[in-house]
This record gives C-alpha cells, structure tokens and sequence, in this order.
C-alpha cells in the first residue's frame, strides 16, 4: 500500500514551531546514561522534590471515593475557591473565584488565553529571551509573536518604554514571564504596573505567565493582578507546588471575559484530571504550604551557592536570578575552545563532564549563543559536583 502520510500537506504553522534544543540534550544524556554514564542534569526545568503526602493522601482518597468522573469545565468549587484564598492570603488580592479557571497545566491556561485573545495576523509583544513555548502558542492561533531583545539593562525583560516604541497598528497585547524561564529574573513592581497602564491605553491584553511566582527570593512576590481585574494571569501547580506530572494550572481571567473562556475549555479540553484537581486543594493546608516555603528556602540556597560558583569558573552573570530555579549566564569568557558558542559548549560539557546545561538558542534571537541555561532544581550536592566537574573540563584546556 502507499504511504498515504508522506503525501500530506501538512499545515504551515507546523514549520513555524522550532525543535526544543533542551530536549535533544536530554535524548543524548539519555544515551549517554543507557551506556553507564552518571549524568548530572541541570537542563530541564523540573523540581527534585514532588508532591508532599498529604497531596497524595488527596488523590487516593478521591480515587477510592470514586470522584473520577468530569469536573466542571472551570475546575472544582473547592479548588477555585482555595486558589482565591491563596491570593488574598499570600498576595494581599481579591480574586472571585468565578474568575479562576482550572487547567490542565499552564500549557492549557496559555492555550486558552491566545484561542481567546489572538487573531489571524495579530502581533503578541514578548521579551527576546524568553520561554519558547510562549511564542509557539501565539503561532499556533495564526498570530505574530514579535520577539523584542531584551537584555541586562532591562533585567532581561520588557519595560513600559519598549513596549510603547513597539507597539503598532497590528498589535494586540503583550505576553510576560515574572519570574522568567530562563533568566530568572522578575518584573519590577512598579515597572510591572507601568507596563499594564500603557497597554490597557492602547486597547491590548496584558497576558503575565506567573507559574513561578512562589519561588521568589528577594522581597515580597507581586501579582500582576494588583494593577486591575483586566490582567490575564496564568499559574500552575508543577513549580512551586512540586506537582509537574500532573498536569494542573490555571487561568484568571476579567470578569466580562468568563463565559468566553468556560465555552473555549469545554470544548477544547472539557475539563482538567478530576483526580489531580481534588489532590491540589491539599497543596492549600497550612501543613502542605511549611512544606513548600522550606522547599523554597533549598531553591534559594542552592541559587545563593551555584551563581558565585558560576561566577569562579568563569561565566558572567549579568543579572542576578530573583525567583525561579534559572541561571542565564554569558559562556564568552570561560576558558574553552567553544566558549564563543553556547551550543558547541553544552555539546562539549555533555560529552566531557556528563553534565546537561542548556544552550540559549531556545529562548529567542538575541545574542543566543552567548548564553547558557542552567537549572539548580537538583540537590546541592549534584550541583557541587557538576560545578567541579566543569571546572576540571576547563582547567584541562
């Protein structure tokens, strides 16, 4: 029979969706692992810890209770309703639950927001470097993500000024990352409400990916919904909650804007895991929230020792990470042959030390090979080693 596959027309968004470099490195770590190799990863974005007892406690006892069935397009009252306690508690913010919808991870929050948001041609104002699924959702809904270098002077992210510069007759909003993958750095509290000012002037959406929020380290963390209930928001339950697998986030969205949103998610996703719903409302008990501010601790410290032991091996750290478990670091002034490229370089300390890092060309165009990724979700004792790792590698030319 032919191959009737290879004879199909594939559409053209397809061609507008890079690979992820970060997971070619971790196919090849996976090799290097299957022939005995003992890797030390620090290039995928995933906490060591996972989900504490009393949230699989959660989960069994939905299940035996049988409460596996569809939810609510907009997620579980229960859950909605802790999700608002926890931004009057933790922020300081008023959020009805009626704005709260629950998600199959932030990929679907972000999903739902650009099928809600983004129009054929619509330009999407982003930061250049930034995640780059961001961009890809854009393209998927036909949009134009308009990647705008954004670097050191600007903490790696964008101000109310560039926005302003950029914004043109087909722009339609701006997507933000605070805390950001892969720099780790936030916006300003007061540049954060600069920027929504000038975009709800313009008539735009102000869409803030806020999924590692919880892991801020320096000063009191900020939600973007403080500046008015027009601001998108989307969280999840993977960084902070330490729950990736299982695939739970959700959206806060305007309230004019809630039937739009509950029409969309019944009819692209019907509703999030039932079980993994009724297993988040545990992350809310104050139990379950000691466990995840000790948790955060170990991200700082492990942050406050890897940044001036980079630093020693020779790369440079223009801004210093505030939240996350991400180090943007230059790699031009480490002593390698491949320092100038940071895709030769993660090639060569994955072949040389079994240590995964990650090359900037994922995160945008701006000066990508000048930058490595690294993650520090890993124990401190992995971290000293891959640093003693690498430096062996350089020491030895």
């Amino acid at each position: 029979m032919p191959n009737l596959a290879s004879a199909l027309t594939l559409a053209q968004r397809v061609d507008d969706i890079a690979p992820f470099h970060v997971m070619e490195l971790a196919k090849q770590a996976a090799l290097r692992e299957k022939a005995g190799h003992r890797v030390i990863h620090m290039g995928i974005g995933e906490p060591d810890f996972t989900a504490p007892e009393a949230v699989i406690e959660a989960a069994a006892k939905a299940m035996r209770d049988g409460r596996t069935q569809y939810t609510s397009a907009m997620g579980v009252p229960a859950l909605r309703e802790a999700i608002s306690g926890y931004y009057r508690s933790f922020y300081g913010v008023d959020v009805d639950p009626s704005r709260i919808v629950v998600t199959a991870g932030a990929s679907a929050a972000l999903v739902l927001a650009c099928a809600a948001l983004v129009g054929v041609g619509d330009e999407v104002l982003m930061p250049d470097p930034c995640y780059p699924c961001n961009r890809h959702f854009v393209s998927t809904f036909d949009g134009k993500p308009v990647l705008i270098p954004s670097g050191p002077a600007e903490r790696f992210q964008l101000t109310a000024e560039r926005i302003e510069s950029h914004w043109g007759p087909k722009t339609k909003g701006v997507l933000l990352a605070s805390p950001s993958n892969p720099t780790g750095t936030s916006i300003e509290t007061d540049e954060l409400a600069r920027i929504v000012k000038t975009v709800r002037a313009r008539g735009g959406f102000t869409l803030v990916d806020e999924i590692y929020q919880g892991l801020s380290y320096d000063g009191k963390p900020t939600t973007a919904l403080s500046f008015g209930d027009d601001v998108l928001v989307v969280s999840s339950f993977s960084k902070y909650f330490n729950m990736t697998g299982w695939r739970l986030g959700w959206l806060v969205v305007p309230p004019s804007l809630v039937p739009t949103f509950e029409k969309l998610s019944q009819n692209l996703f019907i509703c999030p895991s039932a079980v993994a719903q009724h297993a988040a409302t545990a992350c809310f008990l104050p139990e379950t929230l000691a466990i995840y501010e000790t948790r955060k601790e170990a991200f700082r410290q492990r942050r406050d020792y890897v940044v001036p032991a980079l630093e020693r091996l020779g790369f440079k750290v223009p801004v210093m990470p505030d939240g996350a478990f991400y180090v943007y670091a230059d790699c031009t002034g480490v002593p390698h042959a491949d320092a100038a490229d940071s895709d030769r370089l993660t090639q060569a300390l994955l072949q040389q030390a079994d240590v995964v890092l990650v090359p900037g060309l994922d995160f945008g165009f701006a000066e990508p090979r000048q930058y490595i990724r690294l993650s520090y979700a890993t124990s401190l004792e992995q971290l000293h080693e891959a640093m003693d790792r690498i430096g062996k590698v350089f020491s030895a030319g």
